[in-house]
């Protein structure tokens, strides 16, 4: 059973088919009770009718042998002011819920007797010759000339002369109220089922159609995923739906995956070709010393060594960052940490408003950057390199300058990406892997912030570290 329902499109068919189904029972069974009521009150009102005819006839004094009793087959008693049967219906045979089960009436007494002035049983005060305004209604069944059917009673009270209170039972039959009811009833149980086969047919068409271009957009990553081929992409229908506006999600989150490997497998290229270089020097002077130890440069592994524990630990920071690393919620003195970065840098001058300025973060990421930023700003300075930290707003400014040639316009985004060096002719020694700035905007921005850069007023680059910050709270912690 579950398999059976375990596609959107048969658990779709099902729901739509029950909440048909109870609906079509709700309103089907409240139209048969409607059709009963409006039949039953038509009856009421048939056999009020007929006793009031007869009502008539008694309150002119017509005598009970000249009543109109037989009119339509319809049972009819009068009964006096002590329960007795008074008159009948000609072929009237048997008759129940009218409280008298007599048919044949007793004989009449002689006119003239004494007049009963009590009121009849639904409490009015009528006059002689005047008809009861409350009828009393009731269920039963009567049997005339063989035939038995049920029948809805209306109870009329009259007031006579020579007879006093008198109630008039007449009849209306109910065989035409079955005979709607058991109808509707039949139509509705053999049309129901039919009608729940159509819906049920149609919602299987209409969603059968709606999940088409979700079972194409399945197959193509299906395909994807077998071939590993993520520059192919899911149909995007044109219907501009929900389904479409899918299509185009998988369609992005597939560009950004692809985008995920190349960069990643660029990474891992770029990596493997800048760690070959210090390894395969180190080995070479080894490999040298060994042979001749002599002409051991131990200045030179040291400095490869160096330059590869630097490598290693910017691929590593790289690849934490890459992994999504969150930085600490610590509150970093911005100013003292760039007085940190620094010292013992010749030429580096530090300014810093009155106060602390202070981010939060990590405040070994973030000296990292200020690192790598005055690592880049000494390699390409003449002779000043100065850094400022103040407020922007309530924004932490980190400015770092330095008096160089600064960075062309066409190439101050490109020097942020990973292992990109803008001086070609610089030894890998001098100018280092082309790491340092990638990292410290890569730390940036998962501290919230940016690093840009700009042309400095007296020439050269200058590089602006911004990072939410709270002045305000700054303020009350002094």
């Amino acid at each position: 059973m579950s398999r059976l329902f375990a596609s959107v499109r048969a658990r779709a068919t099902l729901a739509a088919t029950l909440v048909v189904a109870v609906a079509l029972v709700a309103a089907g069974t409240a139209v048969l009770l409607s059709l009963r009521s409006n039949l039953l009150g038509e009856a009421g009102t048939q056999a009020e009718r007929s006793a009031r005819e007869v009502a008539t006839e008694l309150a002119v004094g017509t005598p009970y042998a000249d009543l109109s009793l037989d009119v339509d087959d319809r049972p009819v008693q009068v009964v006096d002011d002590d329960g007795v049967l008074v008159a009948a219906s000609e072929d009237l045979e048997r008759i129940s819920g009218t409280g008298v089960d007599a048919v044949k009436p007793r004989p009449a007494a002689s006119p003239g007797g004494e007049e009963d002035d009590a009121d009849d049983d639904s409490g009015e005060s009528l006059e002689p010759g005047e008809i009861g305004g409350r009828i009393t209604v009731s269920d039963g069944s009567a049997t005339i000339d063989g035939d038995t059917e049920d029948y809805r009673f209306a109870a009329v009270p009259v007031k006579t002369e020579d007879r006093g209170m008198l109630t008039v039972y007449a009849g209306a039959p109910l065989s035409a109220e079955h005979g709607a009811v058991n109808t509707a009833l039949t139509v509705m149980l053999i049309g129901f089922p039919l009608l729940l086969a159509v819906v049920a047919w149609v919602t299987w068409l209409v969603t059968r159609r709606a999940l088409r271009p979700v079972e194409g957009i399945r197959r193509e990553m299906a395909a994807i995923t077998a071939s590993e081929d993520l520059a192919r992409r899911v149909p995007v229908p044109g219907t501009h739906d929900e389904v479409a506006r899918l299509a185009t999600t998988t369609n992005e989150t597939l560009a950004a995956l692809e985008s995920s490997v190349e960069r990643q497998r660029g990474f891992v290229a770029d990596a493997s070709h800048e760690l070959r270089s210090p390894i395969a020097s180190l080995r070479t002077q080894l490999e040298v010393a060994a042979a001749h130890p002599e002409l051991l440069d131990l200045d030179g592994a040291v400095a490869d060594t160096v330059r590869l524990q630097r490598l290693a630990a910017d691929l590593l920071l790289l690849a934490r960052l890459d992994a999504g690393e969150r930085p600490a919620d610590a509150r970093v003195d911005l100013a003292a940490l760039a007085r940190e970065a620094a010292e013992g840098r010749a030429g580096v001058r530090v300014r810093g408003d009155e106060g602390v300025v202070s981010a939060a973060g990590s405040r070994g990421q973030l000296g990292r950057v200020l690192a790598n930023l005055l690592d880049n700003a000494e390699r390409h300075a003449r002779s000043v390199v100065e850094v400022s930290v103040r407020w922007d707003g309530d924004t932490a400014l980190v400015a770092v300058t330095d008096d160089g040639e600064g960075v062309p316009v066409a190439d101050r985004e490109r020097i942020f990406e990973r292992f990109v060096r803008l001086d070609d002719a610089r030894s890998r020694d001098d100018g280092g892997a082309g790491l340092g700035l990638a990292i410290a905007r890569d730390v940036a921005v998962r501290h919230g912030g940016t690093l840009t850069v700009h042309d400095a007023p007296a020439g050269g680059a200058l590089f602006e570290l911004r990072l939410p910050g709270d002045r305000a709270g700054t303020a009350r912690d002094m």
